[in-house]
């Protein structure tokens, strides 16, 4: 066959095509966009392991993205579609790293968003640092994500962004609740040899230079591996001190055991504020009626005064559309992960050209949006890849046989208003 005819054949079999994308507008009497190629989303979260409920939200959040999204995407006056890819890193690290590297290599993902714990986040912004895929991602403190990932604070990374609180929002938050009631100010640390363990009881950025600062005295007995079975060596070193706060940062698991054999030991704190394994419904419900009065950090409720830029949800609609779609009680998360694609999709629309990584990456730098977690704008602070989201504390309350999370202080962000006072375990 004639090179040239095969050539013409194909541009008209391109033209068809083409004509075929636009004339139903057409025919609806609309304005005709361009139609382009897809722009593909790669998303890891943990939905199966000790970390699911980092993700337990996610089906639900991708549902409203791809009903938001269901049109395309419009930049200027090119329509793209849009494939979100998301993949369960099982909460383990070296599976976050192995699917990120699938997402970029064979997937060709323009943009890779992570979320939950420093062990999804970590490994998937190294991929895509190597790569040079931008990459957004969330649900870890902002020392954690950095500084595990060996960040350096003058030079700060390329392609990688991440937005949360840190460890000096933690602590000052800590600090404000558990000075509000009074113990001997003997705190026990439960630090497991993980990235979030390893920075929360750092003696220069985590808990210990802190608290000492603040009037505490810190006894930790070291790192401990994550899933460990048996706490006898912490609760023996507590009840020594006379321990009268527990905090840490755990999987709900090792918590659940510790709590456990801490009241088969004797060990009777009366402030226990815990990270992590304290922030799901499901994961307190499970501790019994021992959870009631159980404290930890608060990232995002229903009563904070945001709204999605995205679908135009307060966070109490958020959650409300959340609860009557699953059933399920709100999560935290479910703020963070709405706002990670909110972002995503505000740079994709911003970006002067969505097909240059260039362009995507610039669109990052400049952002400046109010998400349904609050203001996210990078300026450079606390360190270049960063910016800070808002946070305080709070304590589950049983009521009506339901744990309800109350928020019991707000120094560390007035804009977000104090339900109870903290009380005393007893």
């Amino acid at each position: 066959m004639n090179p040239n005819r095969l050539w013409h054949r194909r541009d008209l079999l391109k033209a068809i095509a083409a004509t075929a994308i636009v004339a139903p507008a057409i025919l609806r009497g609309e304005t005709a966009i361009t139609a382009r190629r897809i722009i593909k989303i790669g998303y890891v979260s943990p939905l199966t392991g000790p970390l699911a409920g980092f993700g337990e939200a996610d089906r639900f959040i991708l549902g409203q993205v791809r009903s938001a999204l269901a049109q395309g995407l419009v930049n200027g006056d090119v329509t793209y579609g849009v494939e979100i890819i998301h993949k369960d890193s099982q909460s383990n690290a070296s599976r976050a790293s192995e699917v990120a590297l699938e997402l970029i290599r064979r997937e060709k993902v323009d943009l890779l968003l992570a979320a939950g714990t420093p062990d999804t986040t970590n490994p998937v912004a190294d991929q895509a640092e190597a790569h040079e895929t931008l990459c957004l991602t969330t649900v870890a403190p902002w020392q954690s994500y950095f500084f595990g990932r060996n960040g350096n604070p003058a030079k700060g990374f390329t392609w990688t962004y991440h937005f949360f609180w840190g460890l000096e929002d933690v602590i000052a938050a800590y600090l404000t609740l558990w000075s509000s009631v009074e113990t001997n100010r003997v705190v026990g640390g439960l630090f497991p040899n993980d990235g979030d363990g390893n920075a929360w009881g750092d003696v220069r950025i985590g808990f210990p230079p802190s608290l000492k600062e603040a009037g505490f005295k810190l006894v930790d007995t070291g790192r401990f591996e994550p899933f460990v079975e048996d706490f006898t060596e912490q609760i023996s070193a507590f009840k020594t001190a006379r321990v009268e706060i527990v905090t840490g940062v755990l999987a709900a698991p090792d918590f659940a055991l510790f709590w456990t054999q801490a009241a088969k030991q004797g060990l009777k704190p009366k402030v226990v504020t815990v990270a992590k394994a304290l922030l799901f419904p499901s994961s307190v419900a499970a501790l019994g009626t021992r959870a009631d009065g159980l404290s930890s950090e608060i990232w995002w409720t229903p009563n904070h005064p945001f709204k999605s830029g995205l679908t135009g949800q307060s966070a109490r609609e958020l959650v409300d559309a959340y609860v009557h779609a699953t059933g399920r009680p709100w999560t935290q998360p479910i703020g963070f992960a709405h706002a990670l694609f909110e972002v995503a999709i505000d740079i994709l629309k911003r970006a002067k050209n969505p097909d240059d990584s260039a362009s995507l990456l610039e669109a990052m730098k400049t952002t400046d949006y109010n998400s349904v977690v609050g203001p996210l704008k990078w300026t450079g602070e606390p360190v270049k890849n960063v910016t800070k989201t808002p946070l305080v504390a709070g304590q589950w309350r049983k009521m009506d046989n339901i744990f309800n999370l109350v928020v019991c202080e707000n120094k560390t962000a007035p804009e977000i208003p104090v339900q109870e006072k903290l009380n005393l375990l007893s």
